[in-house]
């Protein structure tokens, strides 16, 4: 049935955050999965396929806004649709 949905294609690097300029909604309307070197990752916050890294939340430390630092992971990036 959601098959017939076109989903669009998703770009070499994408961000989760809105304030972001590599923030795209139409990306968001399904889920994304994200694997790096392999392992299925859950808590990805930013990729980039092209440079080969991940970005996740650090679990405690947090910037002057209040935010989540995130912490660069490099690898082998594969992005894909669930």
């Amino acid at each position: 049935m959601s098959d017939n949905i076109s989903k669009p294609e998703l770009p070499d690097h994408l961000a989760g955050n809105p304030r972001s300029p590599h923030y795209v909604a139409e990306c968001f309307e399904h889920p994304i999965g994200i694997r790096l070197n392999g392992k299925e990752r859950t808590d990805v916050e930013e990729y980039c396929i092209s440079e080969g890294w991940v970005k996740i939340a650090s679990p405690k430390a947090k910037d002057r806004w209040g935010q989540p630092m995130l912490i660069k992971l490099k690898g082998e990036v594969e992005a894909f649709y669930k």
